[in-house]
């Protein structure tokens, strides 16, 4: 073996040693983060630092316990987002199998995301829909289904989504809103909420559209069904 093959052995060996420990440092540092977020309150997200960098959005947030939401939001997301949030490991797996196909077809990837999922991102990732972040992204998802409990899961998602501009957390909202506070919501205004989820930023739930409307409509009905097959009691 020549000097130059031995000296970039050497090389070969001392970088796959430092990319191992960085791995597995960034394996303790995400579980840690997870653990830290178990039980303290999660004041503020990579979006949100994000949103008030680029786009000069506010930071309007209200930690609440999820004992001061009103059971009709917690219905209404789950209804909206994810009716099987109960029963799931964190992937709905139909839902996936769907957007590969999508993606297959040379459509944009998106969508099949649970609440688990969304909690995951939106607690400690950037926005984004490249494959990097969809990694992460169902490393955290993980994370959290095996380190939270599904109450505490809902919890921090219903405290950090977004629901305007620089509005984010179900109490800031429930006041940027409609004047009150989270445990007061109606059941009409926590499903007009939950239904302008998918693009907060565009939609209005105090001056909804048709479109909103009926949506909402809809929603209600399905909290009904979240209600009498108790598929939100995980949350109790």
């Amino acid at each position: 073996m020549t000097g130059a093959a031995a000296i970039m052995r050497r090389w070969g060996r001392a970088v796959a040693r430092w990319a191992l420990i960085g791995l597995f440092g960034l394996v303790a540092l995400s579980v840690a983060w997870v653990g830290l977020y178990a039980v303290a309150p999660v004041w503020g997200t990579p979006l949100m630092l994000i949103r008030a960098a680029t786009d000069g959005a506010g930071m309007a947030q209200r930690w609440v316990p999820l004992d001061q939401v009103s059971p009709h939001l917690v219905r209404a997301v789950v209804a909206s987002e994810d009716s099987t949030f109960c029963d799931h490991g964190g992937f709905d797996w139909d839902a996936i199998e769907a957007v590969f196909e999508a993606n297959a077809e040379g459509k944009p990837l998106k969508g099949g995301s649970t609440i688990s999922q969304q909690t995951a991102k939106n607690a400690f990732l950037w926005p984004g829909r490249d494959w990097l972040r969809k990694g992460a992204e169902a490393w955290f998802t993980l994370l959290i289904e095996q380190g939270w409990s599904k109450r505490r899961i809902l919890e921090v998602y219903l405290n950090i989504i977004e629901w305007d501009d620089g509005v984010y957390g179900a109490e800031a909202a429930a006041r940027h809103h409609f004047r009150k506070s989270a445990s007061a919501l109606t059941r009409r205004e926590a499903a007009l909420l939950a239904v302008v989820l998918p693009s907060p930023r565009h939609w209005s739930p105090t001056a909804p559209g048709p479109y909103i409307a009926r949506r909402a409509a809809i929603i209600e009905k399905r909290m009904a069904v979240v209600e009498r097959d108790g598929l939100a009691d995980c949350a109790r």
